[in-house]
């Protein structure tokens, strides 16, 4: 019987204007490439020790422990989250969407002691509800998602780690969805624990989860340190509190292979790296703030561009993400069919939505590579053209004129 080999891996082309992931930058695909080295030749422990000193810069913090957890953007979460909350201990979550209830599902596996703070998807906490929080619940950790795609909207992190201190409780904010497309001031915003992807405004692949921990959360994780028999020094000291209850999330054994002592934890992911590296080069290159000044340009022409189509767009103006736009289906439009119309007729996908906004928004995301004029000005017209053969009435052009006026008022993009 003749094996079936299949073929060559050859996917269609797709321009990736949903909420993540997007298409790769080049020179990440490129850098990718690279041939393999062993995981302690003094040329990959260099490049290691480069990319921990590039995500300081990303991150916008001097903090040493800065750098790279092997998995998905979720990997970083996990990591954090069962690396700062033993079994038992209080963890208060601020939920709002999709992503806080992700923390609560691992919380819960970690058997952590859940209170949370719970807002209408859409909306934001203040630091009043933040502070009232912590006072009420008086938790060990407080966990929060800077930017949740599901939602669209950013919440501020200024003052969150100064209320977080002033209660003696450990700070941690996933931001995923933000990183290289807003910024993520984590010093300046006092967050103990901050950890990110590469799929979306970072303009790499989904693989690699940037994660930046404090001094005052290394030492705590420190003393939760348990490093496994099979690579044990004879001098080993192991902390006094209970150990991380993942091996591979471990991040004090984690923060080991990434120091000198190159503790042999894991064999890195090479290949991510190496994309990691080069996104966080491509960004610096740029530069922080026309980095995020692009990301800004593109999201406000998306906005103007659906609001000129007739498209109400979801949530408040004054907290939503630059790299993520919500906008509410028409009502007697089936979103699912001009969905696929875009991606059959001109190869471009949007995103859909979860939980209480199913069915109900679509998402556009303009990130990384792709916050550009040219594909949001494509996005648009292939929209007003999905639009209108679905029945709906758009006055045609409308939507590509008015991103074109608002991106004439800004620098080229």
């Amino acid at each position: 019987m003749a094996q079936n080999l299949f073929g060559q891996i050859d996917p269609p082309q797709r321009l990736l204007m949903g909420p993540g992931p997007v298409n790769a930058h080049p020179r990440v695909l490129r850098a990718m490439a690279a041939d393999m080295l062993g995981q302690f030749d003094p040329e990959m422990t260099a490049y290691m020790n480069e990319t921990m000193a590039l995500y300081r810069r990303v991150f916008m913090t001097e903090n040493q422990w800065t750098f790279l957890i092997d998995g998905t953007a979720r990997a970083g979460i996990e990591a954090a989250l069962v690396s700062l909350v033993e079994p038992g201990a209080k963890l208060l979550i601020i939920r709002a969407g999709r992503f806080g209830l992700l923390l609560s599902e691992i919380a819960q596996r970690i058997g952590a002691e859940i209170c949370t703070l719970d807002l209408p998807w859409g909306e934001v906490a203040t630091l009043e509800q933040i502070e009232s929080a912590l006072i009420e619940h008086k938790p060990q950790v407080m966990a929060c998602i800077h930017g949740d795609t599901s939602t669209t909207m950013a919440q501020p992190l200024e003052g969150v780690g100064a209320l977080c201190r002033k209660y003696g409780v450990l700070s941690y904010a996933d931001a995923t969805a933000t990183l290289g497309g807003m910024a993520v001031a984590t010093d300046a915003w006092g967050i103990d624990v901050v950890s990110g992807g590469l799929q979306k405004c970072m303009g790499g692949p989904p693989g690699s989860a940037p994660i930046t921990i404090s001094d005052h959360a290394a030492k705590y994780i420190m003393s939760r340190r348990h490093v496994e028999a099979g690579i044990r020094a004879s001098d080993t000291l192991d902390g006094s509190r209970p150990r991380i209850s993942s091996n591979y999330f471990d991040l004090a054994m984690v923060m080991d292979y990434w120091s000198e002592k190159r503790l042999n934890h894991h064999t890195e992911a090479t290949t991510m790296l190496y994309g990691a590296r080069e996104a966080a080069r491509i960004m610096l290159e740029e530069g922080l703030e026309a980095r995020f000044d692009r990301h800004k340009a593109a999201s406000n022409a998306v906005v103007a561009g659906v609001r000129a189509l007739g498209l109400n767009v979801f949530g408040s103006d004054a907290y939503r993400m630059t790299n993520v736009t919500g906008i509410w289906i028409p009502e007697g439009i089936n979103g699912e069919n001009v969905r696929t119309r875009m991606r059959e007729d001109f190869g471009i996908e949007i995103g859909t939505a979860f939980g209480p906004l199913a069915g109900k928004v679509w998402r556009i995301g303009a990130m990384g590579y792709n916050a550009v004029k040219h594909k949001v000005l494509l996005t648009l017209a292939a929209l007003e053209a999905c639009l209108a053969a679905e029945g709906y009435k758009v006055s045609r052009g409308a939507g590509v004129d008015a991103a074109l006026a608002e991106y004439s008022l800004l620098k080229s993009y």
